[in-house]
């Protein structure tokens, strides 16, 4: 496994510290994050999912602990909008540039509105996927928000 990806390569660029965490990724896992969570030996609220959603037709990235589920009426108005709906996979792919299961915030093909959930600023430092299946950056949550020209909002259920 490579430990140099676009998300890596552009936390490099931003001057982020980070540090690379790699598991063995189960490709049939219910709940990638989760499945990332008990291979890493770590709480599930430390692993943060990054997820492709749309608000109102328009696509958005969405960081948030592995172990929540967002709510979509909180996304949709964390962005000012009035719907919000997952992304499909393929689209999110091709949007990003990463699979699904390997989606970072950082170093996406197309730089698009992301937000991170406010309940991830109490720890002191998060996983956040680098871009690759099977392979996390552990960054404090601030840095993970510089990084990605995120805003902090209230997105779980």
């Amino acid at each position: 496994m490579s430990k140099s990806t676009p998300a890596t390569l552009a936390l490099s660029k931003a001057g982020v510290a980070f540090e690379v965490a790699t598991y063995d990724y189960d490709p049939n896992a219910e709940r990638v994050g989760l499945q990332a969570a008990e291979a890493l030996g770590v709480d599930p609220g430390r692993v943060l999912k990054t997820l492709m959603a749309q608000v109102d037709g328009k696509p958005v990235c969405v960081i948030v602990p592995s172990d929540r589920e967002v709510s979509m009426k909180k996304l949709a108005a964390a962005f000012g909008g009035k719907a919000a709906a997952m992304m499909k996979p393929a689209d999110a792919e091709r949007l990003t540039g990463f699979k699904v299961g390997g989606v970072s915030p950082f170093g996406q093909r197309k730089k698009v509105p992301t937000a991170i959930e406010d309940e991830a600023f109490v720890l002191d430092r998060v996983y956040i996927n680098g871009g690759q299946r099977g392979l996390q950056v552990l960054l404090a949550p601030a840095d993970a928000m510089a990084a990605a020209g995120a805003i902090r909002a209230a997105l779980v259920a």
